[in-house]
């Protein structure tokens, strides 16, 4: 608190300052509780322009747009750990203009992503410690270093910390690091080399310059509600991007948050002595959700109940008689009408029934799950079907998993295990020890029911694309109405496609698609987006096959996406029980027409990569990929994929990809990089589904590091060999 007091001008705003700190020790009494973790300006966990050291919930997402002039922030930020949190942004500058070179009266537009990291967890004695770096991924604009720390002192929460770069600025002393290099002692001038260093992660530039001290305090008032933040800027913005400078008559910045809820914050601030600030943040989290409760989902079997009901009326432990009359089951009972579990098992536990056999006293039921998120659910839910129409005719019931005619997964689970559990008589680790997760193997079984073939399947659906941030406006989008069916010859061979038609579409305002010294392999994005009102994005033949225990295969040709027809192929080898797997696809392409019917225009390549993913056995799920080999563009290079995967499904991750491509035949961005989430509908809708949404959040479009989008992936085909996400979610059997 003495050296903060030292560094306080004596000036109005420093006594506002000293008074609010005053205010705080004097009524610590009657608020104990500390401040609630909120966002800066700029996204991230902070006070108004600086961060702290601390980090939210895992699983915690936050959208916080703020307001001061000249500068217009909107930050997407993610925490997919504890310990780790990911911020992206687009800053729009109100009093610079892009020029007539590139998008005449348009606002300039700045995008960046950050990254901060807990170094130290808060004890009684020790702090929070974090390292981040802010403007890591965009022009360095706004780049900066900085170590930080905060403690908490009842209903105040104390931060201190130091930065190099934009946080710095004020340099209130030399770097110490120029004591074992010169070269650390100043910071290279970003405005005068920006298009150059656009995209790059300016690591040459990192740790440089003076440092500059920076800190503050979160009040929590007596009124929970209301929080109040005071700070002390470590940046004199004297130095600001492109020689925006701006007056600052104080470094103190003082703010009031109002935080009604955990899910809304809105903060008012006047910074700088003279700049009035407003932020809106809306948070959620949902890697930390529950699914929404499923009132339109039929209630599940009560196998106790059908039992009860069956002997009340003297019936046979089946469901009903045989089209083709009684028929004798594995205790001397009635066959059941098997067409009609095939029915209860689609429309109760979401699994479209292929075949039932049987094999001694394991029944099995062949097919694939269309509705409930979790495996585990629908195997407790058809578990309860059969039981209630067999009786005790089986001791296990297996689903096996089929999808595009190959067998993916058994799923098993013991009978008595399952019921007992249902009545509270069987402890949930006996139901675990119970239930079986297997590779699919070659068995003689009983055949007692086929379904009826079922060749074609389709359904409306809407689609949305976007560009964010880019010269010719923040939002480029388009909405379509598409129709995609799937007609197939046999289960392992089919014909599927789209047809699109265009609803509400601003990409007429593209005009700016920057040089390139690349093939132009995804940069002549706008033509694709306007010349047609109805479009055919894919249209292709299919061959699927399993060639061994854990071996996978795919052929396919046509219209593979929106910009290239061709053909290929991809193996996979994922064996069960282990957290990796292997793949590798190539193929021939040739760039379509713009207007995305039959047409194609002269540029041709062969693609393809190799592919390594693994999933980390850690206590919070890690999973990453690794691929090499050739890019549209006939560029060589890898792409890095790693992404936290919570129990409910949601999904947070980054990728970059980099290829032999230099920085400046790339252009701005330097090479490909982004940002993604996804979430399953299954946690916001009243009914079971396993659709998801997926935001994929990419700074720039660009012609190196583009790959192929192939319509399907044999790893995600294959995704319900996840062992681990299947026990993760072993409690949802008995849903």
């Amino acid at each position: 608190m003495t050296v903060s007091a030292k560094l306080l001008p004596a000036r109005g705003p420093a006594t506002l300052a000293v008074s609010l700190l005053a205010m705080c020790l004097s009524t610590a009494l009657h608020a104990q509780q500390a401040p609630p973790v909120t966002a800066s300006e700029w996204g991230g966990s902070g006070l108004l322009q600086t961060p702290t050291a601390r980090m939210n919930t895992a699983g915690d997402i936050a959208f916080t747009a703020s307001h001061n002039s000249p500068y217009s922030r909107y930050n997407v930020t993610l925490q997919p750990f504890s310990w780790l949190e990911g911020t992206f942004r687009y800053i729009n500058v109100s009093n610079i203009r892009y020029g007539p070179s590139i998008a005449g009266d348009q606002n300039y537009k700045d995008k960046s992503i950050d990254f901060k990291l807990r170094l130290w967890q808060e004890s009684r004695w020790m702090p929070d410690v974090a390292f981040g770096v802010r403007d890591i991924g965009g022009t360095g604009f706004f780049s900066s270093e900085y170590l930080v720390a905060s403690k908490n002192f009842g209903p105040v929460d104390a931060s201190l910390g130091l930065a190099t770069g934009y946080l710095g600025n004020r340099g209130d002393f030399s770097n110490p690091l120029g004591i074992i290099d010169d070269r650390f002692k100043d910071r290279r001038p970003i405005a005068t080399s920006a298009i150059v260093q656009a995209g790059k992660f300016g690591v040459s530039n990192m740790f440089r310059g003076p440092v500059g001290i920076f800190g503050g305090l979160t009040y929590q008032t007596p009124w929970d509600a209301l929080l109040v933040k005071v700070e002390y800027d470590g940046n004199d913005y004297k130095r600001e991007p492109r020689n925006n400078n701006l007056t600052q008559r104080t470094p103190i910045n003082v703010g009031l948050v109002y935080v009604p809820n955990r899910n809304v914050e809105l903060t008012a601030a006047w910074e700088r002595g003279d700049a009035a600030m407003f932020s809106l943040t809306l948070r959620g989290n949902p890697g930390g959700a529950s699914a929404a409760p499923k009132p339109f989902d039929p209630p599940p079997i009560n196998p106790a109940a059908a039992a009860a009901q069956r002997a009340e009326a003297g019936q046979a432990p089946a469901l009903a008689l045989a089209a083709d009359g009684p028929a004798t089951g594995a205790s001397g009972g009635v066959e059941p009408d098997w067409a009609t579990v095939s029915s209860q098992l689609r429309d109760n536990a979401g699994f479209r029934v292929d075949q039932i056999s049987r094999r001694g006293g394991e029944l099995f039921v062949d097919g694939y799950q269309v509705r409930h998120f979790s495996p585990a659910k629908g195997l407790g839910r058809a578990g309860r079907i059969l039981s209630s129409t067999t009786g005790e005719d089986y001791d296990w019931y297996t689903l096996r998993t089929t999808r595009l005619g190959m067998p993916i997964v058994d799923m098993s689970v013991k009978r008595d295990a399952l019921l007992g559990n249902l009545d509270g008589t069987v402890e949930d680790d006996v139901l675990r020890r119970s239930t079986d997760l297997q590779a699919p193997a070659e068995v003689d079984r009983e055949v007692l029911y086929r379904a009826p073939h079922s060749p074609y399947g389709g359904g409306f659906s809407l689609g949305y694309r976007q560009n964010l941030g880019g010269p010719d406006g923040f939002i480029l989008y388009q909405v379509a109405a598409n129709y995609s069916g799937s007609f197939f010859f046999r289960p392992d061979m089919w014909l599927t496609g789209t047809v699109s038609a265009d609803l509400l579409n601003n990409y007429d305002k593209f005009k700016y698609n920057a040089p390139s010294r690349l093939p132009r392999v995804r940069t002549d994005l706008r033509r694709y987006m306007v010349d047609n009102d109805v479009t055919l994005p894919n249209l292709q033949l299919n061959l699927a096959h399993r060639f061994g225990r854990d071996v996978y295969g795919m052929a396919y040709a046509g219209y593979l996406e929106w910009m290239y027809a061709g053909v290929g192929g991809e193996l996979l080898y994922r064996p069960m029980e282990q957290p990796w797997a292997v793949g590798v696809n190539i193929n021939r392409v040739q760039q379509r027409d713009f207007d995305q019917h039959w047409g194609l225009r002269d540029y041709r390549m062969t693609t393809g990569h190799a592919t390594l993913y693994y999933a980390f056995d850690a206590r919070e799920r890690i999973v990453g990929s690794m691929s090499v080999g050739r890019y549209l563009a006939g560029d060589y290079g890898a792409t890095v994929n790693i992404a936290r995967v919570f129990d409910n499904g949601v999904t947070m991750g980054a990728y970059a990809t980099k290829t032999d491509v230099s920085a400046a035949d790339f252009g701005e961005g330097s090479f490909d990089k982004g940002l993604y989430f996804s979430i399953p509908f299954d946690h916001v809708l009243p009914r079971s589904t396993r659709a998801r949404a997926a935001i994929n959040w990419n700074p720039l479009i660009r012609d190196g590091g583009a790959m192929l989008s192939r319509k399907y992936s044999l790893y995600n085909v294959t995704g319900e060999r996840d062992e681990r996400f299947f026990y993760d979610n072993l409690k949802s059997i008995t849903d």
